[in-house]
């Protein structure tokens, strides 16, 4: 089947209530969908609202819903993604406020990783500062190995866009303040294990979970959310059944 000449891309423009509006790109070999929305902003359109930095797939701030699905667009080569008759559809990360356009408002997104006691607190340093001696960790270690398996989270929101309980539920913390909250579960030079399984044992916490594996199936850094919510799960039930908490 030969490719299109051009692509009919639809993009969304305004707010929460805009509309989309309708551009025609001309295709080019190796394409990818940023590509695509910066031709569009550079040739077309200059008022077009979208947000990237590095274009290289390692900041994650340029994802958006292509054809439906949460993606990173400059690692999304276009050829994979069009439709046969050369048609995209580009819009803002589901589950956020709309800024304007492409760009979504990720304020809500990292407000959940603070609701999930997402930062690292040192053991015996309840004011935050460096203690004296470090802790070393093994890295064959079990909890080591649980960590490193969420550690490379770089917060892009992807996961979180796709979570059907955040669609249904809008305050559900989210698999990636939940992925967070169990790597530093594990992480033994942590002293804020308590507090934080409290944080993340709610209504909104882990166990709202209904395990659809979308955060898993299209995380852009292949890590498994699902597993760490499961992870926080078994924690919470053992500390629980054996008078830990």
């Amino acid at each position: 089947m030969a490719e299109p000449a051009s692509l009919k891309v639809s993009v969304w423009r305004g707010g929460e209530q805009g509309d989309f509006a309708r551009y025609e790109v001309p295709a080019r070999a190796n394409q990818t969908v940023l590509d695509v929305v910066t031709h569009i902003q550079r040739e077309l359109d200059p008022s077009l609202a979208y947000r990237f930095a590095c274009r290289v797939g390692m900041c994650g701030s340029c994802a958006m819903t292509v054809n439906g699905r949460a993606r990173w667009t400059c690692r999304t080569h276009v050829r994979k993604v069009v439709g046969a008759d050369g048609e995209l559809e580009l819009r803002p990360l589901a589950n956020l406020p709309v800024i304007r356009d492409l760009a979504a408002d990720l304020a809500p997104f990292f407000d959940k990783w603070q609701r999930a006691q997402g930062r690292f607190q040192p053991k015996d340093a309840p004011d935050g500062a460096v203690p004296e001696d470090f802790v070393v960790v093994p890295p064959a270690s079990k909890a080591r190995r649980e960590a490193d398996a969420g550690i490379e989270c770089i917060g892009c929101a992807v996961c979180y866009a796709s979570c059907d309980v955040v669609a249904w539920n809008p305050d559900y913390l989210g698999p990636a303040a939940l992925n967070r909250a169990w790597t530093l579960v594990n992480d033994v030079r942590d002293g804020a294990h308590g507090d934080r399984l409290d944080a993340v044992a709610g209504d909104a916490g882990c166990h709202s979970c209904h395990s659809t594996q979308s955060c898993t199936e299209r995380c852009p850094k292949n890590l498994d959310p699902s597993s760490a919510i499961a992870g926080l799960k078994r924690r919470l039930f053992w500390d629980t059944l054996l008078g830990r908490r």
